[in-house]
C-alpha cells in the first residue's frame, strides 16, 4: 500500500483521547444506574476487604468492545478518528478491512500495552506509522 498517507502518533493519539471521553460521558451514567454509585467502597477493594462485582468489569469491558468494533466495521473509524479524519484500512489492499481483522486488532491492543505501552507508542517511530496491534491483525491507519 503506498497511495495512501499514513496517520501518525499524535493524530492516533488525539484520536483515542476524543473516544476515551466519548465512553466515560456514556458509560459512566449507566454504571452510575447500574450499581447506584457509591455500591463499590473503593477503600474496601484497596485494602483487599472486598472485590469488585464481576458485573461491573463485564460493563466496563464488552460495551466498548462491541462499540468500537461496530464502528470500525461500519465507518472504519471510531468518531474520535472520523473527527481527525482518518480510517483504519487493510494494510496490503488499502481496503476495508474484514471483521475477524478488525476484532483481532481490538484483541491486540492487549500485547500493545502490556508492555508499558510499547506497542502503541511504536506508531511514532515506525516508518508506515503501525503499532504492534496494526502489525499483528494486518491493518494500517491513514488518513481519509
Amino acid at each position: 500500500m503506498t497511495e495512501q498517507q499514513y496517520a501518525g502518533f499524535w493524530v492516533r493519539t488525539g484520536a483515542h483521547v476524543i473516544d476515551t471521553i466519548l465512553v466515560m460521558l456514556i458509560l459512566s451514567p449507566l454504571l452510575g444506574l447500574l450499581f447506584g454509585g457509591n455500591n463499590i467502597d473503593i477503600e474496601a477493594v484497596m485494602a483487599g476487604n472486598a472485590t469488585i462485582p464481576a458485573s461491573y468489569w463485564l460493563s466496563q469491558s464488552i460495551p466498548p468492545a462491541i462499540a468500537v468494533i461496530a464502528f470500525w466495521y461500519y465507518k472504519s473509524a471510531t468518531p474520535g478518528k472520523m473527527i481527525v479524519k482518518v480510517k483504519i484500512v487493510d494494510f496490503e489492499t488499502g481496503e476495508k478491512p474484514t471483521l475477524g481483522q478488525l476484532i483481532g486488532r481490538y484483541f491486540a491492543y492487549i500485547a500493545s500495552m502490556v508492555p508499558l505501552f510499547l506497542g502503541l507508542i511504536w506508531v511514532a517511530f515506525d516508518k508506515q506509522k503501525r503499532g504492534w496491534h496494526d502489525k499483528l491483525s494486518g491493518t494500517a491507519v491513514v488518513k481519509r
